[in-house]
């Protein structure tokens, strides 16, 4: 089995006498792939807000009764590929050069977003959407694990915290900017100049990812051969990591509440959104993800600067109770002010999980098992998601979006608990340490 690395293995005991790396924003690798996931990041923020108008426009702005099933079935397009392929993928990935991964999958998905706006005009019918979406998120599943496997790969180790704080931050500003800009996008311009634009935000990062360099390392002893015994055992290795560590469990316990979170809020708070609104649209939608970005954004700074020194269950726990509490003011309440209020709160508490989660799984892993064990990650994710929007679906449906709500942050606030509750224990993860985001 391949792992890949470039240059010397970040993963080994740093020398003291080496000289400081260069602060990670100057090293040329970082900087191709932060770029090219800020542009990338930026145009998905726009096609899911495409979507989302495509389905107004198609429901007469979520008047008819169908509309909160469309959501959940749009929800359940976008995860079916990681549910059917992820658990298989991870070992492929683990054999591929990473960068090219990347490209490719970036290419496949700037086609399959410009085909939207192209092909719904001609059957007018949802399934049309739905089955191009399916192409694009399973380009995904190969680019999602690639792109978290490349990344210890191509920094040190002591700045891995930092990089993954910046590219986390990459994700939050593409959505503070992109979201309320491609809320106006859709409401001024329509769906499908939100989806053409996201289409060339692909190909933009295709050109930043080919920037860089990186070079798959020999295999350590002979390959293995390809036969479904074979690639059904790396398989199951991959799967065993995950097993074995419990620091990566605690990561996957809150990553999990989030996810769960944002499939409540894709259903019931769409809806919960549309119906205070005095005039229905995307820009406040947009707005609100802009408020939960900027939210987000200092959060991640805090985790990678004053954060260090607290227990990472900890910080997970808390950032969750604190995302229980915005949920449930969000919920109560029928005043936008309040909604971006809200937002900030949810985004200041969710960001926590991301960031750390994805540090812990990097750290706790070899780089040939990187990829089967993200491709994990992003099974286990997805399948929480799409029994998150099926139950709003059916509670929105049985007692309003409300109730759905409510639902959805105790939910966030057990699990917050039970991270805090992590720490009496036994030993647990340790703060981070190491250089910051300045290098």
């Amino acid at each position: 089995m391949t792992g890949s690395t470039a240059g010397p293995a970040h993963d080994a005991p740093a020398d003291a006498t080496a000289p400081a790396p260069p602060p990670i924003l100057c090293q040329r690798n970082f900087q191709a792939l932060f770029g090219g996931q800020l542009i990338s990041i930026l145009g998905e923020r726009l096609t899911y807000l495409g979507l989302i108008g495509l389905l107004a426009e198609h429901t007469h702005h979520f008047a008819d009764a169908k509309s909160p099933v469309l959501l959940s079935i749009l929800a359940n397009v976008m995860l079916a590929p990681v549910l059917l392929f992820a658990p298989f993928t991870g070992a492929w990935v683990d054999r591929w050069n990473l960068r090219r991964v990347l490209i490719v999958s970036d290419l496949l998905r700037a086609g399959l977003v410009m085909l939207i706006p192209v092909l719904y005009p001609v059957s007018h019918t949802a399934a049309t959407v739905y089955g191009l979406v399916f192409g694009l998120f399973t380009c995904n599943v190969f680019f999602l694990p690639a792109k978290s496997a490349i990344t210890p790969e191509i920094v040190p180790k002591s700045q891995l915290l930092a990089a993954n704080a910046l590219l986390a931050a990459a994700g939050i500003a593409a959505t503070a900017s992109g979201a309320p800009v491609g809320g106006w996008v859709v409401d001024h311009w329509g769906w499908r100049s939100a989806l053409m634009i996201n289409a060339a935000t692909y190909l933009v990062s295709v050109i930043s990812l080919a920037l860089i360099r990186y070079r798959p390392h020999a295999p350590q002893g002979p390959r293995p051969e390809v036969s479904w015994r074979g690639y059904l055992r790396e398989v199951g290795e991959g799967w065993g990591v995950l097993r074995r560590n419990p620091p990566v469990w605690l990561a996957l316990t809150s990553l999990a509440a989030v996810w769960a979170g944002g499939g409540f809020l894709h259903v019931a708070g769409n809806e919960h959104i549309q119906r205070a609104a005095s005039i229905p649209g995307m820009e406040r939608v947009g707005v609100l993800m802009l408020a939960l970005g900027i939210g987000s954004g200092l959060a991640t700074w805090w985790v990678n600067t004053h954060g260090r020194a607290f227990p990472r269950p900890a910080l997970l726990g808390g950032g969750l109770l604190l995302a229980g509490i915005g949920l449930t003011v969000f919920a109560l309440s029928t005043r936008f002010a309040v909604f971006a209020a809200s937002a900030f709160v949810i985004g200041l508490g969710a960001a926590p999980s991301f960031v750390l989660s994805e540090t812990l799984l990097q750290e706790g892993t070899e780089p040939r098992q990187r990829g089967r064990v993200f491709s994990a990650r992003d099974f286990l994710m997805r399948l929480v998601f799409l029994i998150a929007v099926t139950a709003a679906a059916w509670l929105t449906e049985a007692a309003g979006t409300r109730v759905t709500l409510v639902v959805c942050a105790a939910v966030t606030t057990a699990a917050g608990i039970a991270a805090v509750a992590w720490v009496r224990r036994g030993p647990a993860p340790a703060p981070a340490t190491g250089s910051d985001a300045s290098g």
